[in-house]
């Protein structure tokens, strides 16, 4: 055959039918064959050169010219069937060694050949089904169900505790089902009646109850999905801010940290919603307001309500409900909202931290360029947005906090921070060193720093992956644009670095918040001592005398 028409026929090359058990060489194992590639070459080649070959080539570029469906494997297998005996041996028909015996049955090979493919009129290679296993259900639509064993121990304490002339629980009595029944935390016991008490009838039966939390599978759900299933509103597959307030509620009227709060309702909303805004500060990372229940899963809130159920010291609990945290927001937003409107506009936020941000990122923030402020007034930032804010400030080691800041510095949004970029924000921070007659640090200086601290994959540029990588990040953001942890941080103080060795454990919020809050209180006991009756005043003047 011609090396064109060997050419021609290279597209239509099929790969099951040069599957070297299709050969049929009785000579030869298939082992063998697959073994030894330039064996399979040479039987090709052999083949090629067969009669029955080139009528099969011929036929094959006919039906191509003529435009009809080309089935190489189809017609191999016919010619297969006429001329298998005329296919090439390995060895000569005078030195060939005999065949041994074969049997009609009892022999591998001749089982073999009873399914061969051109016995079956198909090149393809045929397999035994494997054993089927049966894979246990292992998807449930509404929660896996319970097993018997689990389901008897807890219709046995449903039973008891429903066991009353009414066979129900009033919203004050649910709370023993709440904490041993679902081993959830306290508060959430009136959310909880609330979901199963559709009716709004004031009791929750037996026969209720086992039906929501027995039957519905929320038995066998994990902590966070039990929340959010009750939590959510009907139709809803996200929380919002409104969904937390029944359980802020219930832990404002049962917490005893925070009783002293019940004669004051006012500080107890601004309370409720600084702990929500906490939260969906720091889980819902995408910032829509929706909190899903994978946020829900990869936060702490669920631990964190954990410990303030049991923690009687609300203050210990650091993660979002301590009361001490919330005293230290709402008085620093007080102090800068000088007509008391509960907003605050570019010159009062210029004030925070002792005039200790630059003009030009607090005009990115009043561009809500980091983000988009929840106030319908135009130029002024509320108090949520306020709360954001200053978690991002004073704790620039969160993620939440290098998105913020990123944002800010960005300019051009492109994702990326270049060093024209830093250098717009660090002018300012210049200029006021200058005029602090502070040593200036020029700003190839202080590139070079930076990139030292972050050590970018590129360095021409400087990603929110790489500050995300590295633990020196928010000492960038300072360097930029507040010049007093900017200085504080040149100057490495003491104190501060024995601070983070004492309980590594604690945020850079944490200790904020805790030196704050002394300062406040101490300012605030001062003042009490200043506004005195004189007598008192006087007597302890006089009492020396």
């Amino acid at each position: 055959m011609s090396l064109s028409l060997k050419m021609e026929i290279d597209p239509v090359e099929d790969v099951t039918c040069l599957n070297p058990e299709l050969l049929q060489l009785p000579e030869v194992s298939p082992f063998a064959l697959k073994t030894t590639p330039l064996l399979v070459d040479d039987l090709f080649s052999q083949w090629l050169s067969l009669p029955e070959t080139g009528n099969l080539v011929k036929s094959l570029i006919n039906d191509a010219k003529a435009g009809t469906a080309v089935n190489a494997c189809a017609n191999f297998s016919n010619v297969n069937a006429v001329g298998s005996n005329s296919l090439p041996s390995m060895f000569s028909s005078v030195n060939a060694p005999p065949l041994s015996p074969r049997s009609s049955s009892g022999s591998p090979r001749s089982s073999k050949q009873k399914s061969s493919p051109s016995a079956l009129g198909s090149p393809l290679k045929l397999f035994s089904d494997p054993m089927q296993e049966v894979i246990p259900q292992f998807y449930f639509q509404n929660g896996c169900p319970p097993t018997k064993e689990l389901k008897e121990q807890s219709l046995s304490k449903i039973n008891h505790l429903f066991n009353n002339p009414l066979n129900g629980l009033l919203i004050d009595e649910f709370k023993t089902v709440t904490k041993e029944v679902c081993k959830l935390p306290s508060f959430l016991s009136s959310a909880l009646f609330r979901k199963i008490d559709v009716d709004c009838m004031g009791i929750v039966t037996r026969d209720a109850f086992i039906t929501y939390w027995v039957d519905g599978n929320m038995l066998t759900m994990d902590v966070a999905t039990q929340i959010f299933e009750f939590l959510k509103r009907p139709g809803h597959k996200h929380l919002t801010q409104v969904d937390f307030r029944p359980i802020l509620r219930e832990l404002l009227a049962t917490h005893p940290g925070l009783k002293f709060l019940q004669n004051t309702p006012e500080f107890q909303d601004r309370y409720a919603e600084t702990v929500i805004y906490r939260i969906f500060y720091h889980m819902n990372r995408s910032g829509n307001g929706r909190l899903t229940l994978r946020e829900l899963k990869r936060g702490e809130l669920i631990s964190a309500m954990q410990q303030a159920d049991e923690e009687d010291d609300i203050n210990k609990v650091l993660r979002y409900f301590s009361y001490e945290h919330f005293y230290v927001i709402y008085c620093k937003f007080w102090e800068l909202d000088t007509d008391h409107d509960f907003f605050i506009d570019r010159e009062n936020l210029i004030r925070y931290g002792n005039h200790a941000l630059t003009y030009r990122i607090v005009d990115r923030i009043f561009s809500q360029a980091p983000r988009k402020f929840a106030g319908d007034v135009e130029g002024k930032m509320g108090y949520e947005d306020f709360v954001y804010f200053m978690l991002s400030e004073e704790d620039k080691s969160s993620e939440p906090s290098l998105e913020y800041w990123f944002k800010c510095i960005d300019l051009d949004g492109n994702g990326v921070l270049t060093p024209n970029e830093m250098q717009f924000f660090y002018e300012e921070q210049l200029h006021r060193m200058e005029c602090l007659a502070l040593e200036p640090v020029l700003f190839e200086d202080i590139l070079c720093q930076i990139i030292d601290m972050i050590a970018p994959e590129r360095e021409d540029c400087i990603t929110l992956q790489d500050l995300k990588g590295s633990k020196l990040s928010g000492n960038v953001f300072n360097i930029l644009f507040n010049l007093n942890k900017f200085v504080a941080f040149e100057t490495r103080d003491p104190f501060l670095i024995r601070q983070e060795r004492e309980d590594p454990t604690l945020t850079e919020w944490d200790r904020f918040a805790h030196r704050e809050y002394i300062r406040l209180s101490m300012e605030e006991d001062v003042e009490d001592a200043s506004n005195g009756s004189a007598d008192v005043w006087d007597e302890s003047l006089e009492a020396p005398f």
